[in-house]
């Protein structure tokens, strides 16, 4: 492949392969995160902020 002479086989294979394990933690915290499950204490409003916070 003439067009990608500056990039060696290593350093391409390197790209798949953290492209692969980026796209796989994406995917799986993407679908563990649930956010019904969070704590509900921390629910701030208007009202009950002080303005020193």
């Amino acid at each position: 492949m003439p067009q990608m002479s500056p990039l060696n086989w290593f350093i391409l294979l390197l790209f798949f392969i953290m492209t692969f394990f980026l796209f796989n933690m994406i995917n799986y915290y993407n679908f563990m995160y649930n956010p019904n499950n969070k704590n509900k204490q921390i629910k701030y409003n208007l009202k009950n902020m002080n303005w020193k916070w």
